[in-house]
């Protein structure tokens, strides 16, 4: 997988119901040092910290000060939910990722678009059967065939329960937007898929669960979803029939990527949302983390993360972590590359994993224009 190019942002504006994509030239942005990362320890470091703490005893630890404040690129886009009058006068947009600078857009009203930031092209999309999914998440699975098309799966993280009567049947809660690139058209899929299994649970009906991690599995033949309370399940992204395979929860929380350099699956972790890898490869029995790295960020207390944090794939085993803060009742995010090799161990011909973190770049939100989501 070559390295991304661009780091793609939706920022919520100051009206209502706005928002807009901003492309940023990861060379421009420099989250990653040309070589090794220099030590902590090296003079430059230690004549900046020096200089950080003899002049400003207030912040103590010096991240905040030393780290570099960017500031962002004007909009490739800029879109506006219409004003849904049958749901209380609610403005919203939700926005889906695909493929590099490829993103879906969609309102409360089920009007959908898609925006290329590669072509500057505009496609109108087919309406949803159910756009007011109350937190949606999505996948994007490509074909199987060179033919350069795919399908992206829309899923309620949330869904609501099903009576037992209704086991079989389809769910607005799950559908998909079919691509066809050769000829150039997006259609949804006529056929809904039915929910998780769990859904009809009478238990789930006093207490619904959250999807907890997700991802693309069997090179895009299964999709996995996990819950903390109640198992795993894929579903056969060609039959649309879930099958359940094991009372355990994946070790992540969020989207996981494979990474095909490293043949593993990254994501954040369950816990603490650091970086952490496992092969998803088998669905035997709970996955194993191979690779469980120290927090890329040590912020000073006084730093509240008041929201989860993204993880982005620039490929090559680079990654882009982004956090949200508060301090002072000011808003800001911190971007920091970081970049996972494999090492030989001494002797043994054995493979270690390595996470390198480089650089960190800070965002404040200004007049409420704030980073809502990195792809």
């Amino acid at each position: 997988m070559l390295p991304r190019r661009f780091l793609n942002l939706i920022v919520d504006s100051r009206e209502p119901g706005v928002r807009s994509l901003r492309c940023m030239d990861l060379k421009r942005l420099q989250l990653f040092y040309p070589t090794t990362p220099p030590s902590p320890t090296t003079d430059g470091h230690r004549l900046a910290q020096a200089a950080v703490d003899a002049g400003n005893q207030k912040h103590k630890q010096a991240p905040e000060l030393v780290m570099q404040s960017i500031r962002l690129p004007n909009p490739s886009f800029t879109f506006q939910a219409s004003c849904s009058h049958g749901l209380s006068n609610r403005w919203s947009v939700s926005c889906f990722p695909l493929e590099e600078r490829m993103v879906l857009c969609t309102d409360l009203g089920g009007r959908s678009f898609l925006y290329d930031g590669d072509k500057h092209e505009v496609v109108i999309m087919p309406n949803l059967h159910n756009p007011n999914k109350s937190t949606p998440i999505s996948l994007f699975v490509p074909s199987e065939d060179s033919s350069g098309g795919g399908s992206l799966f829309l899923m309620e993280s949330i869904p609501r329960p099903v009576n037992k009567c209704k086991i079989g049947h389809p769910s607005d809660d799950f559908e998909v937007l079919v691509y066809h690139k050769d000829r150039m058209t997006w259609h949804c899929h006529s056929q809904l898929f039915p929910p998780p299994p769990y859904v009809h649970e009478p238990s789930y009906w006093d207490k619904r669960s959250k999807i907890s991690s997700y991802s693309v599995v069997s090179g895009g033949s299964l999709i996995c979803v996990s819950f903390k309370d109640r198992g795993t399940y894929v579903l056969d992204t060609t039959r649309y029939l879930w099958d359940k395979v094991g009372d355990w929860a994946l070790p992540f929380h969020g989207k996981v990527e494979y990474v095909p350099e490293l043949k593993l699956w990254f994501g954040l972790s369950a816990d603490a949302q650091h970086l952490v890898a496992a092969d998803l490869s088998t669905m035997d029995s709970q996955p194993v983390l191979v690779g469980h790295w120290k927090k890329e960020l040590c912020p000073p207390e006084e730093w509240i993360e008041f929201r989860d944090a993204q993880l982005v794939n620039l490929g090559s085993g680079r990654f882009c972590i982004a956090r949200f803060f508060i301090l002072d009742d000011q808003n800001f995010v911190v971007l920091t590359g970081v970049e996972v090799v494999p090492r030989l161990l001494n002797g043994n011909g054995k493979v270690k994993l390595e996470m390198t973190r480089h650089k960190s770049r800070r965002h404040t939100s200004v007049y409420k224009a704030r980073i809502e989501e990195v792809f």
